[in-house]
C-alpha cells in the first residue's frame, strides 16, 4: 500500500472507528450484512471493516450482500469476480426489481424511492436468511447533511439518518460507520484503491426529481465550505445538539 492511500485508510478508519464507539455500532459475536452496491461508498466501507474486524478486540463477522436489480447492462459479475479475489464472504442473488417497478410504480411517484424500498426489503430479507442481526450501509457524513437539508427544504420537517437504529423489519439493526468520514475522503481512497465501480445500469438514472434535489444540495453545501470551511461538521453536530425548548413542537 502507498503511503498516501495508506495515510487515508487510516484516516477513515480512524474516524470509523470513532463512530463505532460513539454509538456502539458492533458488539462481540454480531454478523454484519455489508450491502455492497459496487459503488465508491461501499466498496471503502467493507474494505475499512474488515481491517477493523482483524484487530478489534471482540469477534464479528462480516458478509457482503450485493443484488443484481436486473437493470440492463448491470455487471455484477466484476463485483462477485471482485469479492472472490480478495476473499469476501458474499452473498449475491439477482432481483426482480427492473420487473416490479416497471409494473407498480404509479404515475407521478419517485422511481429512485420505490426502488430504495425494494433494496431495503431484499436486504433485510437476505440478512434474516443469513443469519446477520446488523446490516451495515456506506452512508457518508456528506448523505446525512444532504437528508438534513433535503428533509427541511422540501418536506418540511427536522429529520436526518441515524448511525444505528432499527431495521424496518424490526429484526435486525442498521448501522452507518461512515457518519463520520466526508464524501471527499472516499472518493481519493477510492481511486487510490482502483475498486471495480459499478453503475446500477438504471435506465432512469439522471432524471429523477429526488436526484436532482440531492444535487442541489451537494452544491449548496460546497459554495458554503467556501466561507464556513467547518460547515459540514456543524451541520452534523447539529444533529445531536438538539435544543426542543426553541422549537414549534
Amino acid at each position: 500500500m502507498d503511503k498516501t492511500r495508506e495515510k487515508l485508510h487510516n484516516r477513515i478508519r480512524r474516524s470509523c472507528g470513532k463512530a463505532i464507539g460513539d454509538f456502539n455500532l458492533i458488539d462481540d459475536g454480531d454478523r454484519i450484512a455489508v450491502a455492497i452496491s459496487g459503488g465508491k461508498d461501499s466498496w471503502t466501507l467493507l474494505h475499512i471493516l474488515e481491517d477493523l474486524r482483524r484487530r478489534a478486540p471482540v469477534r464479528f463477522e462480516l458478509i457482503a450482500v450485493n443484488f443484481d436489480p436486473g437493470f440492463p447492462d448491470y455487471r455484477n459479475d466484476l463485483l462477485a469476480d471482485y469479492l472472490q479475489h480478495h476473499h469476501f464472504t458474499y452473498h449475491s442473488e439477482k432481483t426482480t426489481s427492473y420487473a416490479i417497478i416497471d409494473e407498480k410504480l404509479r404515475p407521478g411517484s419517485s422511481y429512485c424511492a420505490f426502488c430504495a424500498r425494494l433494496r431495503r426489503g431484499f436486504l433485510y430479507r437476505a440478512a434474516q436468511r443469513l443469519d446477520c442481526n446488523k446490516v451495515a450501509l456506506g452512508h457518508h457524513l456528506d448523505d446525512f447533511i444532504e437528508t438534513l437539508l433535503l428533509n427541511q427544504f422540501y418536506a418540511g420537517k427536522l429529520a436526518g439518518m441515524s448511525p444505528k437504529m432499527p431495521a424496518d423489519n424490526g429484526v435486525q439493526t442498521v448501522i452507518r460507520p461512515l457518519v463520520y468520514v466526508e464524501e471527499a475522503l472516499i472518493s481519493d481512497y477510492s481511486a487510490l484503491c482502483d475498486f471495480p465501480i459499478i453503475s446500477c445500469a438504471c435506465p432512469m438514472a439522471g432524471e429523477q426529481e429526488l436526484l436532482q434535489q440531492r444535487q442541489r444540495m451537494k452544491r449548496l453545501i460546497r459554495e458554503l465550505s467556501s466561507e464556513i470551511p467547518q460547515i459540514r461538521h456543524s451541520l452534523l453536530s447539529a444533529m445531536g445538539n438538539v435544543d426542543r425548548r426553541h422549537l414549534l413542537g
